[in-house]
């Protein structure tokens, strides 16, 4: 069973050169130099440990995040990668995605990752106006960005994502609105446009910057996907946009509740083994402790239970605006849909989901109110 669920591969890089205030991910200064080679090691030791659990099964896609992957040089990268396939069979269409901070790179650097194997760029913009830039405290200016965006392009990236928030400190909708053509002029393939929200154990959750009132930000979100339609950008999935046969094959893999390996400090794993039963682990979250050869890179695991399949499934399935089949839910879980009857008629008594037999869908109220929908499954 477990070889028809797509295998996806997260590879993190913990360190970035500051901690920006709204940020909760695994991510830690480079205060001091951080051990390039010796971390490119333990990534390729940790993969090893992990192989058995994966039996061979082919990696349809592999993503660098982070913390800010394109601090490691492109020889770092290529010997990564080159370890990976060394170990693992890569589909022929394998999407190999790095993300990118517009402050660490140029065109030399993007060519490199490029004849590493890079395929497609994901590049952290978050604004392109030097005010809000500074208020979220981005290490990289308006200039720096487009410059980045430009030479992405130049080195030979065809595929690439743009990451911009909006419902930033003292955001007007004509901010947002202009944010957003600034970037949309380039003309990209993919796009990232999601709310800053403030999140547990940021620097923004015990020093709350102003944010826009609800209505400023409900009229952002409106206008905002307007003027995004007429890039030719298409919404897929509540923050993500694309052109056709542009989508992001790591996220949706992830959406559809498909497997991934997470290799590094602090990364994250959901494996199917023979029996469908479904499993969790948690690396270790700080790098030091990563590379210590005395310590074990895992420091948690878990089997999901029926309640936790049926919820994380739709904790994720839910998130694309087409839904997913009937079909797929069985194939991913290994339950049959009879086991949803119940909460399936009352969300759609309540119009948060669309009344389509074989199918789970979202009706635009259920995509407004998704964390309502998605509670109804816990």
């Amino acid at each position: 069973m477990q070889l028809s669920i797509p295998l996806s591969l997260y590879i993190h890089i913990p360190w970035c050169v500051r901690k920006c205030p709204y940020c909760d991910f695994n991510s830690h200064e480079n205060k001091d130099n951080f051990k390039e080679e010796l971390y490119v090691k333990a990534l390729l030791l940790d993969l090893d440990e992990q192989l058995p659990k994966i039996q061979n099964r082919p990696l349809v896609s592999i993503f660098f995040g982070g913390g800010t992957p394109s601090l490691f040089s492109p020889e770092s990268i290529a010997n990564i990668l080159q370890g990976v396939q060394q170990r693992l069979t890569f589909d022929n269409n394998i999407e190999i995605t790095l993300e990118a901070n517009p402050g660490t790179v140029d065109e030399a650097r993007f060519k490199g990752f490029r004849d590493a194997g890079v395929n497609r760029l994901s590049l952290g913009l978050q604004s392109l106006q030097d005010e809000k830039l500074k208020a979220l405290g981005r290490i990289h200016n308006r200039e720096y960005a487009l410059r980045a965006i430009q030479s992405a392009k130049n080195a030979g990236f065809k595929n690439f994502n743009l990451d911009i928030m909006h419902g930033l400190p003292n955001q007007s909708v004509e901010d947002a609105m202009q944010d957003l053509k600034d970037a949309l002029q380039f003309n990209p393939p993919h796009f990232s446009w999601y709310q800053l929200t403030i999140e547990p154990n940021t620097f923004f959750h015990y020093q709350p910057p102003v944010l826009p009132v609800d209505d400023i930000l409900f009229d952002i979100q409106e206008e905002g996907k307007k003027i995004i339609a007429e890039y030719g950008l298409k919404q897929y999935e509540v923050s993500a946009y694309a052109k056709e046969h542009q989508r992001c094959k790591h996220n949706v893999n992830y959406w559809e509740f498909g497997d991934y390996l997470g290799i590094g400090a602090g990364a994250h794993s959901k494996l199917t083994d023979a029996s469908g039963t479904i499993h969790r682990h948690w690396q270790v979250k700080n790098p030091k402790d990563y590379l210590d050869p005395t310590k074990s890179f895992t420091a948690s695991t878990s089997t999901l239970t029926q309640k936790d399949i049926i919820f994380e499934f739709m904790l994720n399935a839910l998130r694309l605006n087409d839904g997913v089949s009937f079909e797929l839910f069985t194939a991913r879980t290994a339950l049959h849909k009879d086991n949803l009857d119940s909460i399936l008629s009352k969300a759609k008594s309540k119009k948060l989901l669309t009344d389509v037999a074989d199918y789970l869908q979202p009706t635009p109220h259920g995509q407004r109110f998704l964390n309502d929908l998605t509670s109804m499954f816990l």
